[in-house]
């Protein structure tokens, strides 16, 4: 079995018009939802084995936000490049690469490839990935190298708004 999260990051902010896309940092709500969330996987044993992340700033700091909630240091998790502005297809091949020592993973980025991603991999189409959201996804597999369409399992989905609504 092996377990792929995907957490979007945290809302960002557009105000400084200078900063090129990868620089744009969390704005006041997403620098408040990120720990709230981060607490909210500690509940919910969000443990993964390795941690990915694009590395726009805004991906980076929500990360660097909740790993230490889940008992990471901010040492532990790799930049992949890949994961900036990426496709499904592109997303597929950095899990597929990934190492079986790992049987469950986080990656960190963006829409719109996270929600197609899901949508691909599930076969459950969810509308959108909010900001600060996580997906958990199951594969009945062996190897990371066998995820591919329709094979996973969506078990759970969080967002910032989600208390609210229940």
């Amino acid at each position: 079995m092996k377990t792929l999260y995907l957490l979007r990051h945290a809302k960002s902010s557009w105000k400084d018009a200078k900063l090129s896309d990868i620089d744009r940092p969390l704005n006041k709500r997403g620098k408040d939802d990120a720990p709230v969330m981060g607490k909210r996987f500690q509940k919910l044993e969000v443990l993964p084995d390795f941690i990915i992340s694009s590395p726009a700033k805004r991906a980076f700091k929500t990360i660097q936000t909740i790993a230490p909630l889940l008992g990471y240091s901010e040492k532990s998790i790799k930049i992949d490049m890949r994961l900036y502005g990426a496709n499904v297809l592109e997303l597929i091949r950095v899990i597929q690469e990934e190492l079986d020592q790992h049987n469950s993973i986080m990656l960190v980025g963006h829409n719109p490839g996270f929600t197609h991603l899901i949508d691909t991999l599930t076969g459950t189409p969810i509308d959108n990935l909010p900001t600060c959201g996580l997906v958990r996804i199951d594969f009945n597999v062996k190897s990371w190298k066998q995820v591919e369409a329709d094979k996973g399992k969506l078990i759970l989905f969080e967002y910032p708004k989600k208390q609210a609504k229940s």
